[in-house]
């Protein structure tokens, strides 16, 4: 499987360069060159398996250049029910007839992030000791991001990471879980002002080529295709849940602020799986809402962006989206 920029660089690059890249050279965002094809059976089969037996199964679909045997073991390490804290990892419970509800709350800091980053963790450590090499992670968050990232890569051999996020704009527990990590690995930055001029400044600085591969520069946003790719595994898991035969449908809603998560299940849904409908929630920073509505994607000014008790929805410039609209 080789990956390309949405914003026209036909250079076809593999996972494990794009998992060190994460920006392409052009400023674009990778995808890959097709999306592989789920069939009826293969489904079937999948139904039986594990978390992490599901997970490897799709990553193999666009993982070529990790030798299979090493890609099973670092999936395995990271979804067990240490780790998050149930057999299951993405359970299941029923609200009321027809109306489920997925946890993706069960990792070490309650942010469905985790469901990605852990995953990211392994494998950032072990691309780079594969390649002798090391990384400066440079992320954005407004709160579940840059936990997720710090918890998922503390300690771990020739990562560090340098994370911005606006000062006094995220919620108490996620700063206090940020700021208390005292790894020598881990460096906690607050910017004045919100989530999206963080997000300028990683992108300004992906975009500056020569100072990236200088200072060795990679990400961990959902910038990043490994980590979006990921997230495609629990809306497998999710309907294989919900579920008895291929023949069933489902609907995702999903709240969405950088449209990442849903994005995931755009992914999903072009690969075969049974989606019905893809539900986009927001709150009053409808960006996604308004273009869906409208047509017209228009990018609101930091002074525009509303703060709400979902800061991690707070965004005006939804980095993802570009993917979607390349589709």
């Amino acid at each position: 499987m080789k990956y390309l920029s949405t914003r026209g660089d036909q250079t076809a690059r593999g996972f494990s360069e794009i998992l060190l890249e994460g920006l392409a050279p052009d400023g674009g965002l990778y995808l890959p060159t097709h999306y592989p094809k789920v069939d009826a059976a293969t489904l079937t089969r999948w139904r039986g398996l594990s978390y992490a037996e599901l997970a490897f199964e799709i990553l193999s679909l666009y993982i070529d250049d990790i030798p299979a045997a090493d890609l099973k073991r670092l999936v395995s390490q990271t979804y067990t029910e240490q780790v998050f804290g149930t057999r299951e990892i993405t359970p299941l419970k029923q609200l009321e007839d027809g109306l489920y509800l997925e946890a993706l709350s069960n990792g070490p800091t309650l942010a469905f992030k985790d469901m990605a980053m852990q995953l990211l963790g392994a494998l950032f450590e072990y691309e780079l000791g594969r390649r002798g090499q090391t990384l400066n992670i440079l992320g954005a968050t407004s709160g579940d991001t840059g936990s997720a990232a710090e918890y998922a890569m503390r300690g771990k051999q020739g990562v560090k990471v340098f994370m911005l996020s606006p000062h006094g704009r995220m919620s108490p527990f996620q700063q206090a879980q940020m700021f208390s990590l005292q790894d020598a690995n881990i460096h906690n930055l607050a910017v004045e002002g919100v989530f999206d001029d963080c997000q300028d400044i990683v992108k300004a600085v992906s975009n500056d080529l020569e100072f990236k591969r200088g200072w060795k520069i990679g990400t961990v946003n959902s910038i990043n295709w490994a980590r979006l790719l990921a997230q495609v595994v629990y809306y497998f898991a999710g309907y294989f849940q919900a579920t008895k035969t291929n023949d069933e449908q489902v609907t995702f809603a999903v709240p969405s602020g950088n449209f990442g998560n849903i994005c995931a299940g755009h992914v999903a849904r072009m690969m075969g799986l049974p989606i019905r409908r893809l539900v986009l929630a927001t709150n009053e920073n409808n960006v996604l809402d308004e273009f869906f509505r409208t047509g017209t994607y228009r990018v609101r000014s930091s002074a525009e962006t509303h703060e709400t008790s979902s800061p991690s929805m707070d965004i005006s410039k939804a980095s993802n989206f570009e993917r979607f609209v390349f589709d």
